[in-house]
Protein backbone atom coordinates (compact mmCIF):
# COMPACT_ATOMS: atom_id res chain seq x y z
CA UNK A 1 0.00 0.00 0.00
CA UNK A 2 1.43 3.66 -1.39
CA UNK A 3 1.59 5.83 1.65
CA UNK A 4 2.88 8.69 0.22
CA UNK A 5 2.02 11.20 -2.46
CA UNK A 6 2.88 11.50 -6.03
CA UNK A 7 3.04 14.70 -8.02
CA UNK A 8 3.87 15.02 -11.32
CA UNK A 9 4.87 18.05 -13.79
CA UNK A 10 3.30 18.31 -17.15
CA UNK A 11 4.01 20.69 -20.32
CA UNK A 12 5.52 21.29 -23.45
CA UNK A 13 9.36 22.55 -24.21
CA UNK A 14 10.37 25.58 -22.02
CA UNK A 15 7.47 25.55 -19.48
CA UNK A 16 9.49 25.58 -16.59
CA UNK A 17 8.64 22.29 -15.28
CA UNK A 18 12.41 22.05 -13.89
CA UNK A 19 12.42 25.36 -11.86
CA UNK A 20 8.92 24.97 -10.59
CA UNK A 21 9.92 21.71 -9.28
CA UNK A 22 12.86 22.86 -7.61
CA UNK A 23 10.85 25.58 -6.03
CA UNK A 24 8.25 23.13 -5.45
CA UNK A 25 10.73 21.02 -3.41
CA UNK A 26 12.56 23.67 -1.32
CA UNK A 27 8.95 24.50 -0.36
CA UNK A 28 7.98 21.31 1.29
CA UNK A 29 10.70 20.31 2.83
CA UNK A 30 10.38 23.50 4.49
CA UNK A 31 7.11 22.61 6.10
CA UNK A 32 8.60 19.57 7.05
CA UNK A 33 8.06 16.91 4.19
CA UNK A 34 10.48 14.42 3.00
CA UNK A 35 10.28 14.92 -0.55
CA UNK A 36 12.09 13.21 -3.66
CA UNK A 37 12.77 14.82 -6.52
CA UNK A 38 13.01 12.91 -10.48
CA UNK A 39 12.74 12.89 -13.60
CA UNK A 40 11.62 10.86 -16.72
CA UNK A 41 13.71 9.51 -18.65
CA UNK A 42 15.73 9.15 -16.21
CA UNK A 43 15.84 9.04 -12.77
CA UNK A 44 18.24 6.07 -12.37
CA UNK A 45 21.29 5.15 -14.16
CA UNK A 46 19.77 2.69 -16.88
CA UNK A 47 16.75 5.52 -17.23
CA UNK A 48 19.34 8.33 -17.79
CA UNK A 49 21.10 6.09 -20.18
CA UNK A 50 17.81 5.84 -22.41
CA UNK A 51 17.68 9.49 -21.76
CA UNK A 52 20.42 9.61 -23.76
CA UNK A 53 19.95 7.91 -26.73
CA UNK A 54 16.30 9.63 -26.49
CA UNK A 55 17.25 13.45 -26.55
CA UNK A 56 20.44 13.07 -28.79
CA UNK A 57 19.88 14.46 -32.12
CA UNK A 58 21.71 12.07 -33.92
CA UNK A 59 19.25 9.83 -33.63
CA UNK A 60 16.72 12.36 -35.79
CA UNK A 61 15.41 8.80 -37.67
CA UNK A 62 14.22 6.97 -34.37
CA UNK A 63 10.87 5.15 -34.91
CA UNK A 64 8.16 6.63 -32.86
CA UNK A 65 7.06 3.12 -31.85
CA UNK A 66 11.26 2.48 -30.85
CA UNK A 67 10.57 5.56 -29.14
CA UNK A 68 7.49 4.64 -27.14
CA UNK A 69 9.07 1.19 -25.95
CA UNK A 70 12.41 3.24 -24.54
CA UNK A 71 10.08 5.95 -22.67
CA UNK A 72 8.26 2.69 -21.11
CA UNK A 73 11.58 1.28 -20.81
CA UNK A 74 12.62 3.85 -18.68
CA UNK A 75 9.91 4.58 -16.75
CA UNK A 76 9.27 0.47 -15.48
CA UNK A 77 12.79 0.66 -14.04
CA UNK A 78 12.30 4.73 -12.57
CA UNK A 79 9.46 2.88 -10.60
CA UNK A 80 10.36 -0.27 -8.93
CA UNK A 81 14.06 1.40 -8.45
CA UNK A 82 13.12 5.09 -7.46
CA UNK A 83 9.40 5.93 -6.86
CA UNK A 84 7.63 2.92 -5.54
CA UNK A 85 10.27 2.67 -2.50
CA UNK A 86 9.81 6.48 -1.90
CA UNK A 87 5.93 6.39 -2.04
CA UNK A 88 6.14 3.36 -0.04
CA UNK A 89 8.28 5.11 2.66
CA UNK A 90 5.94 8.19 3.29
CA UNK A 91 7.77 10.59 0.70
CA UNK A 92 6.30 12.93 -1.54
CA UNK A 93 7.94 12.19 -5.18
CA UNK A 94 7.85 15.40 -7.36
CA UNK A 95 8.85 13.97 -11.14
CA UNK A 96 9.65 15.81 -14.07
CA UNK A 97 6.89 14.19 -16.66
CA UNK A 98 4.89 10.69 -16.05
CA UNK A 99 2.50 8.80 -18.04
CA UNK A 100 0.63 11.87 -19.33
CA UNK A 101 3.54 13.25 -21.42
CA UNK A 102 3.88 9.52 -23.25
CA UNK A 103 0.05 10.19 -23.95
CA UNK A 104 0.56 13.56 -25.04
CA UNK A 105 4.14 12.82 -27.30
CA UNK A 106 3.61 9.44 -28.38
CA UNK A 107 0.08 9.48 -28.94
CA UNK A 108 -1.52 12.97 -29.56
CA UNK A 109 2.06 14.29 -31.09
CA UNK A 110 3.76 10.88 -32.82
CA UNK A 111 -0.37 10.41 -33.62
CA UNK A 112 0.02 6.37 -32.75
CA UNK A 113 -3.13 4.21 -32.10
CA UNK A 114 -4.23 6.01 -28.89
CA UNK A 115 -5.76 2.92 -27.56
CA UNK A 116 -2.65 0.57 -28.04
CA UNK A 117 -0.38 3.80 -26.10
CA UNK A 118 -2.64 3.78 -23.12
CA UNK A 119 -2.89 0.01 -22.81
CA UNK A 120 1.42 0.10 -22.91
CA UNK A 121 1.22 3.43 -20.66
CA UNK A 122 -0.96 1.62 -18.38
CA UNK A 123 1.00 -1.61 -18.25
CA UNK A 124 4.82 -0.18 -17.95
CA UNK A 125 3.39 2.09 -14.53
CA UNK A 126 1.95 -1.02 -13.28
CA UNK A 127 -1.54 1.34 -13.28
CA UNK A 128 0.34 4.33 -11.33
CA UNK A 129 -1.57 7.22 -11.49
CA UNK A 130 0.07 10.25 -9.94
CA UNK A 131 -2.46 11.81 -7.17
CA UNK A 132 -1.71 15.22 -8.75
CA UNK A 133 -0.38 16.39 -11.99
CA UNK A 134 0.71 20.16 -12.78
CA UNK A 135 0.16 21.28 -16.36
CA UNK A 136 2.45 23.89 -17.00
CA UNK A 137 0.45 25.42 -19.97
CA UNK A 138 2.34 27.62 -22.34
CA UNK A 139 2.29 28.70 -25.92
CA UNK A 140 4.56 26.23 -27.95
CA UNK A 141 6.31 29.40 -29.68
CA UNK A 142 7.15 30.95 -26.37
CA UNK A 143 8.66 27.75 -24.90
CA UNK A 144 10.35 27.41 -27.83
CA UNK A 145 12.49 30.67 -27.82
CA UNK A 146 13.01 29.90 -24.34
CA UNK A 147 14.64 26.93 -24.92
CA UNK A 148 16.64 28.51 -27.80
CA UNK A 149 17.55 31.37 -25.69
CA UNK A 150 19.04 28.49 -22.96
CA UNK A 151 21.45 27.78 -26.11
CA UNK A 152 21.15 23.69 -26.02
CA UNK A 153 18.66 22.24 -28.42
CA UNK A 154 17.99 18.15 -28.05
CA UNK A 155 15.71 16.18 -30.37
CA UNK A 156 12.99 16.95 -29.37
CA UNK A 157 12.99 20.47 -28.85
CA UNK A 158 13.94 20.58 -32.70
CA UNK A 159 10.66 18.74 -34.18
CA UNK A 160 8.60 21.10 -36.38
CA UNK A 161 5.99 23.61 -34.42
CA UNK A 162 3.05 21.41 -35.43
CA UNK A 163 4.25 18.75 -33.57
CA UNK A 164 4.55 21.08 -30.45
CA UNK A 165 1.09 22.16 -30.89
CA UNK A 166 -0.42 19.10 -31.11
CA UNK A 167 1.30 18.09 -28.16
CA UNK A 168 0.25 20.73 -25.93
CA UNK A 169 -3.59 20.52 -27.55
CA UNK A 170 -3.10 16.76 -25.90
CA UNK A 171 -2.01 17.49 -22.95
CA UNK A 172 -5.22 20.26 -22.77
CA UNK A 173 -7.75 17.53 -23.73
CA UNK A 174 -6.09 15.09 -20.84
CA UNK A 175 -6.90 17.89 -18.38
CA UNK A 176 -10.34 18.36 -19.74
CA UNK A 177 -10.81 14.57 -19.10
CA UNK A 178 -9.69 14.42 -15.57
CA UNK A 179 -10.27 17.81 -13.72
CA UNK A 180 -9.63 16.53 -10.57
CA UNK A 181 -6.57 15.12 -10.64
CA UNK A 182 -5.24 17.42 -13.59
CA UNK A 183 -4.50 21.28 -12.85
CA UNK A 184 -3.61 24.19 -15.33
CA UNK A 185 -1.36 26.43 -14.50
CA UNK A 186 -0.54 29.12 -16.90
CA UNK A 187 3.19 29.17 -17.23
CA UNK A 188 3.69 32.72 -18.99
CA UNK A 189 3.40 34.40 -15.51
CA UNK A 190 6.24 35.81 -13.26
CA UNK A 191 7.59 32.19 -11.93
CA UNK A 192 7.16 33.45 -8.23
CA UNK A 193 3.46 34.10 -9.36
CA UNK A 194 3.70 30.32 -11.12
CA UNK A 195 5.64 29.10 -7.57
CA UNK A 196 2.58 30.76 -5.96
CA UNK A 197 -0.40 29.02 -7.66
CA UNK A 198 1.47 25.66 -7.28
CA UNK A 199 1.87 25.93 -3.62
CA UNK A 200 -1.47 26.95 -3.16
CA UNK A 201 -2.70 23.96 -5.33
CA UNK A 202 -0.70 21.19 -3.74
CA UNK A 203 -1.70 22.36 0.27
CA UNK A 204 -5.03 22.33 -0.83
CA UNK A 205 -4.29 18.49 -2.08
CA UNK A 206 -2.39 17.27 0.77
CA UNK A 207 -4.68 18.81 2.93
CA UNK A 208 -7.08 16.45 1.70
CA UNK A 209 -5.05 13.59 1.74
CA UNK A 210 -4.32 13.88 5.74
CA UNK A 211 -8.07 14.80 6.20
CA UNK A 212 -9.18 11.72 4.64
CA UNK A 213 -6.55 9.65 6.68
CA UNK A 214 -7.61 11.27 9.94
CA UNK A 215 -10.86 10.49 8.94
CA UNK A 216 -10.61 6.69 8.43
CA UNK A 217 -8.61 6.70 11.53
CA UNK A 218 -11.70 7.54 13.60
CA UNK A 219 -13.73 5.15 11.58
CA UNK A 220 -11.81 2.48 12.68
CA UNK A 221 -11.46 3.13 16.40
CA UNK A 222 -14.91 3.37 16.41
Amino acid sequence: MMRGFFITFEGTEGSGKSTQINILARYLIRRGYDVLKTREPGGTGFGEQIRKVLLSVKNHGLDPRAELFLYLAGRSQHLEEAVFPALQKGKVVLCDRFSDATLAYQGFGRRLDMKTVRTAVKYAAKGLSPDLTLLLDLDVRLGLDRVRNRGKCDRMDREQLEFHKRVRAGYLRLAETEPDRIKVVAAAQEKEAVAGEIQAVVEQHLRCRTAVKQNKGKTRVA
